[in-house]
């Protein structure tokens, strides 16, 4: 990567799980270098969502570096999570038909509830769980299928840790880190945000920021959150994790969320 810039750049790692990210610095500016970016980033770009995409280059071996400019920003704290900023910004993108079609040029396949289903029943054949909890909650995803079968697909981004939302020194706000991105029933995002950051007082508030007009909406953020942590949690009693217990109180916590709203 150092043969994209002269000898007075340093190219850094940026940290991130994939270890393909990077910055190059020098006295005048700094850049956002990733290895081998989706396509996808470039419709990103041009809607606002990313910082800005600057260039693209394929290198001799067969790598493409991006590079994007470096934010001046921060993280959002999880209280800021209940802006409206970040429920305008995530109606924009389930809302977006350019980004719908490149995800699905690129590949992705529409998320199917029925399949996501099949998926925990196998898992179960697997672990043999002895949780109580994990019998209920594939009992309540077998029964309200129903809810969240022929909904819209959107672009979903499946990972909305306060973490990813960067905001700018001049107030903007980014999410990045789509490599998590899935075409999927919005109700997928926003269950997750809104099981995560938002009091549950407060659902009926966000969700008319967000501009949600379906009366099902609630019962497809239940469905989807309670196959999250299904699935998680069989994971990690697979593996022998002590993860397993922090999904089991999540998935005890919900549990008692869609009882209460029976």
């Amino acid at each position: 990567m150092e043969q994209l810039f002269g000898t007075d750049w340093t190219i850094t790692p940026a940290g991130g799980s994939t270890g393909e990210a990077y910055m190059a610095s020098n006295h005048e500016k700094r850049l956002f270098l990733k290895r081998n970016s989706s396509p996808f980033l470039a419709v990103l770009s041009a809607e606002g969502i990313v910082p800005k995409l600057l260039w693209t280059k394929r290198m001799a071996n067969g790598d493409v570096i991006t590079a994007q400019h470096w934010l001046e920003g921060r993280e959002l704290d999880p209280e800021e999570m209940q802006h409206p900023q970040v429920a305008r910004m995530l109606s924009k993108i389930h809302h977006s038909p350019e980004l719908l079609d490149m995800l699905l040029k690129i590949g992705k396949a529409p998320i199917l509830p029925n399949e996501l289903l099949r998926e925990i029943r196998l898992a179960f054949r697997n672990v043999q769980p002895d949780q109580i909890e994990l019998y209920q909650a594939f009992k309540y995803l077998k029964e309200t299928l129903s809810y969240v079968e022929n909904q819209p697909q959107v672009v979903c981004h499946c990972d909305l840790n306060h973490n990813n939302w960067l905001l700018s020194e001049d107030g903007q706000l980014f999410l990045i880190d789509w490599d998590s991105a899935k075409v999927a029933d919005p109700a997928m995002d926003i269950g997750m945000l809104l099981f995560w950051y938002i009091p549950e007082e407060d659902w009926g508030m966000w969700l008319e920021q967000y501009g949600a007009t379906n009366e099902f909406i609630k019962e497809r953020m239940y469905w989807y959150l309670m196959l999250y942590h299904v699935s998680n949690l069989l994971k990690e009693k697979e593996k022998s994790s002590a993860k397993a217990q922090q999904y089991l109180i999540q998935l005890r916590r919900l549990l008692a969320r869609v009882q209460s709203n029976i």
